[in-house]
């Protein structure tokens, strides 16, 4: 037998792991909304809650499961408020992801919009109270143009405040 990766074939340093309520439905909208791909799906003793599931979006995986208040496993729609992480997107035609994502069920919290940073990018909430923010590159800027486009884009917002 051969030497065994610390990170396993097809994954990255961080993988992000969500737990959602009713996590069968939540694939399907993953599904229709990010174009993602089921990979694996590991049920409990009930042989319908998933313990475990896995699924790809481009070419990153993405782990959840379904809420267990039992085991202080629980989703944002549990607690008041945002969910304090979000996942981030970047995609080859964030316009047409988001309409995808929008038709699909997400509800837009932050318009698709250009922004200063050299993204095109918008927030979206799913029907299980996870952030999503989709995005393109669009300008790749230095260190320098973006502190300059940052300093401007906060002026900007000081003066629409006053």
């Amino acid at each position: 037998m051969g030497q065994v990766k610390a990170v396993p074939a097809g994954f990255h340093t961080v993988t992000p792991t969500i737990v959602v309520h009713d996590a069968a439905k939540a694939i399907e909208f993953y599904k229709r909304a990010f174009g993602a791909q089921e990979v694996s799906r590991f049920l409990g003793p009930d042989g319908k809650t998933i313990m475990h599931a896995e699924i790809r979006i481009g070419d990153s995986p993405v782990m959840l499961s379904d809420e267990m208040p039992e085991m202080n496993v629980r989703s944002p729609k549990a607690y008041q408020g945002p969910p304090p992480a979000r996942l981030w997107l970047y995609l080859e035609n964030v316009d047409a992801a988001w309409k995808r994502a929008i038709d699909a069920g997400g509800t837009e919290k932050m318009a698709l919009s250009d922004q200063f940073w050299g993204d095109r990018m918008g927030q979206l909430e799913d029907p299980y109270g996870h952030l999503w923010s989709l995005a393109q590159r669009t300008k790749d800027m230095t260190p320098q143009e973006m502190d300059k486009a940052g300093k401007e884009f906060f002026a900007q917002m000081a003066t629409q405040r006053r």
